[in-house]
């Protein structure tokens, strides 16, 4: 076991996995030489050649154009957006073709592609590098959309994304990256896509998250005397439905937390299946804490945005009262 924080992870499991498989390259805006915008490619470049460690230009659509080229050869690009508000150049790449690969040739071709991406705020970055657009991707069929909250699952989580014969959209909570280590096996092993994780047992009440939100959760639930069960999604598409109706069939009551706007928010999506799911066992309305239907602030406002453990008791107070 190392301790690790979410960056040692991730960069365990991108060597581990370029060792055993020759076909995984990465590709990206400064991931060579300098190791990434976070360091998460550090060492890298040192380690395996600028043959597959290979620096780009400025120029998004471009990184994941090629990569879908790559994909469609044969090899298992790990291409880098920087940051998540750079998705967007790259989005007809993603959507147009990446995401529709396998049912435009049924089945001749397809695109074994995992795009890093940090996400979501928390660090006092300028605009276009604070966003959380995961809902904006699990709508589009074609595409997996994964966001770890902890070291052991960004690991296991990032080697079976690129693994997988289709594209994963692998969006890695920057303000965590550093806030924490855990105890992660240096053996090789994976975390299933599309399985979510009980992060504690309760009775009371549901409280279902994913990303660095879950640490917020985690903070409102060790202030709390209520039996809280939390459920991190560890994947938001395709989703485990089956655990989060299983807890709130259990607990009756459920509250939602992440950093998108409300409106629209993948917690909208995930409250609408409880009701469809759950309507009698529910013994308050489904809530949710998310960011403000806004464009994310600038730094002094930053942390008034984002859901933390105040709004998140005070939602758990509210529901339980009900």
């Amino acid at each position: 076991m190392a301790n690790l924080t979410l960056v040692q992870a991730i960069n365990l499991a991108l060597v581990q996995e370029m060792e055993k498989d020759d076909r995984v390259i990465i590709l990206g805006e400064d991931v060579g030489l300098n190791g990434g915008v976070f360091r998460v490619t550090e060492g890298l470049f040192k380690r395996f050649g600028e043959d597959r460690v290979v620096d780009t230009p400025l120029a998004e659509s471009g990184i994941i154009g090629t990569s879908i080229g790559l994909a469609m050869a044969g090899l298992r690009p790990v291409p880098e957006i920087q940051f998540e508000g750079f998705l967007g150049p790259a989005y007809d790449q993603i959507c147009s073709h990446a995401a529709r690969m396998r049912t435009r040739t049924r089945g001749a071709f397809t695109v074994p592609l995992t795009i890093r991406v940090p996400v979501g705020g928390g660090i006092h970055a300028p605009e276009l590098h604070s966003d959380s657009p995961e809902a904006i991707y699990a709508h589009q069929p074609g595409l997996k959309v994964v966001m770890p909250a902890s070291p052991y699952d960004a690991k296991g989580l990032l080697v079976s994304a690129i693994r997988d014969p289709d594209p994963v959209i692998f969006f890695e909570p920057k303000r965590i990256y550093r806030a924490f280590r855990e105890e992660v096996p240096e053996d090789e092993y994976t975390v299933p896509i599309g399985k979510a994780r009980t992060v504690c047992e309760g009775t009371d009440l549901t409280i279902v998250s994913w990303g660095a939100s879950v640490v917020q959760c985690m903070q409102a639930i060790e202030r709390s005397s209520t039996s809280i069960e939390l459920i991190d999604m560890r994947t938001i598409y395709p989703f485990d439905i089956e655990a989060v109706e299983e807890s709130v069939s259990k607990t009756g009551r459920c509250v939602i937390v992440h950093e998108a706007p409300k409106t629209c928010g993948f917690g909208a999506e995930i409250a609408t299946q409880i009701m469809e799911r759950c309507f009698l066992h529910l013994e308050a309305p489904v809530q949710r804490v998310a960011g403000f239907d806004t464009i994310m602030p600038y730094y002094k406002l930053e942390n008034e945005y984002l859901p933390d453990a105040d709004r998140i008791e005070k939602a758990i107070q509210e529901i339980g009262a009900y």
